[in-house]
């Protein structure tokens, strides 16, 4: 865990740019609310996720990232190469 100090020089270092981007994340959303209305209608996932992973970056502690990470992320899919229509990986010679 950080003590003050270095909470502090993090601090002193990204704020900028942290506010930069959190500047940036706001305008997104004003031009999605601002955009035709028929949007409302069929609201996009994607838009529920920015929603929650916002709401998780309030959360206090250590673990933002991964949790906010889990958000974006698929559940693991062992056919995936079957739905993104990718050929299977050539076996290296000795292996089976």
């Amino acid at each position: 865990m950080l003590n003050p100090r270095e909470a502090l020089e993090v601090l002193d270092r990204d704020f900028l740019e942290t506010r930069g981007k959190i500047l940036e994340i706001a305008a997104v959303l004003d031009r999605i609310d601002r955009a035709p209305a028929h949007h409302h209608l069929h609201p996009d996932p994607r838009v529920g996720q920015i929603r929650q992973a916002l709401e998780a970056l309030c959360e206090p502690g250590p673990g933002r990232s991964e949790t906010i990470q889990l958000i974006f992320s698929f559940e693991y899919d062992q056919n995936w190469r079957d739905h993104l229509k990718l050929r299977q990986p050539a076996q290296s010679p000795g292996k089976k």
